[in-house]
């Protein structure tokens, strides 16, 4: 006996070596897209740690996190949803739950995790510790737009029939569902930070679905109905993703379909309040956590290029140029650093968002989303 307890300490200075302790708010995920795998990141020190394979197809990925930061909840193309460890760099658990999926939300305790499907439609509820399948609300249409709202509730939209659904889970075995008329394909959607409204854009005609969950009595309303009255669009190459619309300094900045503008509306009357001539067709409009800055990515064949605008002044301040197939940016969590996934580079650049300098690159395999564990502690993220 007192042979092992003098080899304790050292057992366990062993045990340190090969795993050093780590708080989970540094971390985040890189999408490898073309190889099915993550890379797990510092933040602070701006390194990968490590890479887990076996994600299946993540042509389309995107990533929720558990309430402590530790897992990631990633939701591929395939249909697969894979939690993964990101402290032991591995995957915990996995299941193939849908033929064709593009991401999900998780609950506001962080119990429930929800997959909104293509094929074969609907929403799935899942237990967050076991993946275990607790229920699922079909909806005969593609759902897009998934977001997890206060009080257990997931708001979506309906790409095929023209619909919001807002999804109540305080019994996750059984949902109760509110059925809203959105617009024309519906193509995806997000809620502002308070958790208040919910907004689906619509590709089948000008303008943006808007509700206010607070009071879902009064139904949709439509605004910006007529950004593009009297306009050509021109060609849509990549559809702008919702999820990163910015909301900052009490206005919302929103990517134009087949335009080469962002457009402001004011969060409190809801009325547009300006425009933004951009260098493209924008995906992602994204503001920095203060709200100071707006960051803004393109389509093809301008994806190459990156503006940012200045939410006091409303001008561009900046543009660059930091890679081929500029897919998607994250900001550090208090916003000082700014990453950037280069898909055809092969690359992920860090630059400082006060400077505008390039700090550090690294080396990823077509990289697409990135994701840090800011977003846990974020509604609608």
């Amino acid at each position: 006996m007192k042979r092992w307890l003098s080899l304790l300490p050292v057992l366990l200075l062993t045990a340190c070596t090969q795993m050093p302790l780590r708080g989970t708010g540094d971390l985040g995920v890189v999408i490898e897209r073309a190889t099915g795998r993550v890379a797990i990141v510092d933040t602070t020190a701006k390194s990968i740690l490590a890479r887990v394979e076996g994600l299946g197809d993540l042509s389309h990925a995107s990533v929720v996190f558990s309430r402590d930061g530790r897992y990631a909840f990633v939701f591929g193309r395939d249909g697969g949803l894979t939690k993964v460890d990101l402290l032991l760099a591995r995957i915990d658990k996995r299941v193939m739950q849908a033929g064709n999926s593009i991401g999900g939300a998780i609950s506001q305790d962080g119990r429930l995790v929800v997959a909104q499907n293509y094929e074969p439609g609907g929403i799935k509820v899942f237990d967050a510790v076991t993946l275990e399948l607790l229920s699922e609300v079909p909806t005969q249409s593609k759902v897009v737009g998934l977001a997890d709202l206060p009080g257990q509730r997931f708001a979506y939209a309906l790409f095929d029939k023209g619909e919001i659904w807002i999804s109540d889970l305080s019994d996750p075995r059984v949902p109760k569902t509110q059925k809203f008329p959105a617009g024309m394909q519906p193509y995806d959607g997000l809620v502002t930070p308070n958790g208040r409204h919910y907004m689906a854009g619509l590709f089948g005609e000008d303008g943006i679905a808007l509700l206010d969950t607070w009071r879902p009595e009064l139904g949709t309303s439509k605004i910006l109905e007529h950004y593009g009255k009297g306009q050509e669009k021109l060609p849509v190459f990549k559809m702008p993703h919702l999820r990163g619309w910015a909301v900052a300094g009490g206005k919302a900045y929103l990517p134009a379909i087949g335009r080469h503008e962002v457009l402001l509306v004011d969060t409190a009357t809801w009325k547009e309040a300006g425009r933004v001539q951009v260098k493209g067709q924008p995906v992602f409009v994204m503001a920095r956590p203060d709200g100071r800055q707006v960051w803004v990515n393109f389509a093809f064949p301008d994806n190459g290029w990156v503006q940012v605008i200045d939410t006091l002044s409303g001008q561009i301040v900046q543009t660059l140029q930091p890679g081929k197939a500029i897919l998607h940016m994250e900001f550090s969590p208090r916003g000082e650093h700014v990453w950037l996934s280069a898909r055809d580079d092969h690359m992920v650049s860090i630059y400082d968002t006060q400077t505008f300098k390039r700090l550090a690159t690294l080396p990823a395999d077509s990289p697409s989303g990135i994701f840090f564990t800011s977003r846990a502690a974020r509604t609608g993220f």
